[in-house]
């Protein structure tokens, strides 16, 4: 019997071969804090195309130079990011693999040089900065610069676009009650701590025809934060508004002690997949085939995704293959030692 893990996936107007994604990983390898492509980034993500793996969604790319986690991270807030991430984008395509991107905004998590902004003036802790409160104009400015990004994704060739919405960074910050105290449109209850990512959503949307992720963080391991329940509502208002899969991660909302275990973080998954009908991704210490495959019969989740094996491992899909008994084709040039 062949395997779920590396059959077929179809998404909108791209076909998947096989249920892998390579997580976005930050990288921080763009050099003279200009958000370019650089011939690192072409290697890296080229030999995991090589490997095989059904989909690659590169770091957190920034929408703003404000917005950036280091000032060594990818940018996406200038024309002049395109060509390099199109050079990118034609490689995987080169060798056969399809390509997403995470657009991001750090939010208050920002390490940069200047001010930095977000939804309420906390900071994350004692050691980082505190953050200017956003005006409803920076809001709306910031919502464009999403849809801009979008659009210059689309541009570069990109086949899935991210919406980062987890690990404490802007959106999330605006989903959550722990660092949104906003009582105008953008905050106050849970339909306005959502408006920012409808409005983001929404306007992505008028730019890009293809497949469209949102990563959110299901558990903020805190008192008084989102429960599961308030992100499976937020799931069927993504699922409303055109969203293609939840990418189900958790925590980094607020310093707190996370339970890590093999799977932590499927039940996650699992639970949006069922209740708000919509396909989900799920990621966190998925490290055998057999776990991925057993994720998948289960229908615990849609895709598999894995970020740091992938550090390790370039070619993890080919490992997962082999566990799991499903030989999987070598490209060409290796077929002598695959």
């Amino acid at each position: 019997m062949s395997s779920l893990l590396f059959s077929p996936y179809k998404l909108k107007n791209i076909t998947l071969k096989n249920r892998i994604v390579m997580a976005p990983m930050c990288m921080y390898m763009s050099h003279n804090k200009d958000g370019h492509v650089t011939d690192w980034h072409i290697t890296h993500y080229g030999s995991r195309a090589i490997g095989q793996v059904g989909l690659i969604i590169i770091e957190a790319t920034a929408v703003t130079p404000q917005g950036r986690i280091s000032e060594q991270d990818l940018g996406i807030w200038d024309d002049a990011h395109v060509e390099g991430l199109k050079r990118l984008v034609d490689h995987v395509h080169e060798l056969g693999g399809k390509i997403g991107i995470q657009l991001a905004h750090a939010g208050r998590k920002a390490m940069v040089e200047g001010p930095i902004v977000a939804p309420s003036a906390i900071p994350f802790n004692e050691k980082m900065k505190t953050p200017e409160e956003m005006t409803e104009e920076q809001v709306i400015e910031t919502i464009e610069a999403f849809k801009k990004g979008a659009e210059r994704a689309k541009k570069a060739g990109f086949d899935v676009i991210e919406i980062h919405g987890a690990h404490g960074y802007l959106i999330n910050e605006f989903l959550s009650p722990l660092t949104n105290k906003r009582e105008d449109a953008f905050g106050g209850n849970p339909q306005k701590r959502y408006e920012f990512l409808k409005r983001t959503i929404a306007e992505v949307n008028t730019v890009w025809e293809g497949p469209l992720f949102v990563r959110i963080s299901a558990n903020e391991y805190a008192e008084e934060g989102n429960s599961l329940d308030v992100f499976v509502d937020y799931a069927k208002k993504m699922k409303a508004q055109g969203v293609d899969l939840i990418d189900c991660s958790s925590g980094a909302v607020v310093p707190a002690k996370m339970d890590v275990y093999p799977g932590y973080q499927v039940r996650y998954a699992e639970t949006i997949r069922e209740k708000a009908e919509i396909p989900t991704g799920a990621v966190g210490l998925i490290t055998t085939g057999n776990q991925a495959e057993e994720i998948l019969r289960n229908e615990r989740a849609d895709l598999i995704f894995i970020a740091r094996p992938f550090l390790r491992d370039p070619y993890l899909a080919r490992t997962f293959a082999n566990e799991i008994n499903d030989p999987l084709e070598a490209p060409k040039p290796y077929e002598r030692g695959w």
